[in-house]
């Protein structure tokens, strides 16, 4: 996948600007990425344009004008996408009672090991993980995690930890993001 390069990126007045139309691409694109597994996991896949907002809003909300931080934040967001035959993307865990959730990420602290894309031929991808983001005793609620497909577009997204079996079918529309995302 292309990574966002510096001269993609517009300085914080000149996005704000255009901010509202920009934001408004985005969300289409976000919403086809945008895949719900069990009302629970919320897997967002990314893309260079998805990036690329993300990086613009960054740098929008900070006021951020330094050479050095502009290229920090580019480099640090760009870790988020796959390289060639990687679906990267950011996992949501949306439990909204704070009791159940602490209980829950504390009891799901491998649940990141047990995620995967099914490929058409019924073979899994397991998730590659961020290890930075699994404390010693409490899985963090956001995970940035990426899908080696080898090029391969899935079909569907789940979970076969003991404690969360779940697994969502892609629609046709998500399969084509997807599989656009990957070209």
């Amino acid at each position: 996948m292309k990574h966002v390069r510096r001269q993609e990126i517009l300085d914080y007045v000149t996005y704000e600007e255009q901010r509202d139309q920009i934001r408004k691409k985005i969300m289409k694109i976000k919403e086809l990425r945008r895949i719900n597994v069990g009302g629970i996991l919320s897997f967002l896949f990314e893309n260079t344009d998805t990036i690329r907002y993300q990086i613009q809003e960054m740098i929008r909300v900070e006021r951020i004008v330094k050479e050095a931080d502009i290229q920090h934040e580019i480099k640090t967001y760009n870790e988020l996408l796959g390289n060639s035959g990687e679906l990267g993307c950011t996992l949501l865990i949306e439990i909204d009672d704070p009791e159940e959730r602490d209980e829950k990420l504390t009891q799901w602290l491998d649940l990141p090991k047990h995620l995967y894309l099914r490929l058409g031929d019924d073979t899994r991808c397991r998730a590659a993980i961020d290890e930075r983001q699994i404390g010693d005793t409490r899985l963090s609620s956001v995970q940035y995690i990426k899908f080696n497909t080898e090029g391969k577009t899935p079909c569907a997204i789940g979970s076969d930890f003991p404690l969360l079996k779940v697994e969502a079918s892609l629609t046709n529309e998500q399969k084509k993001a997807l599989s656009e995302d990957l070209v």
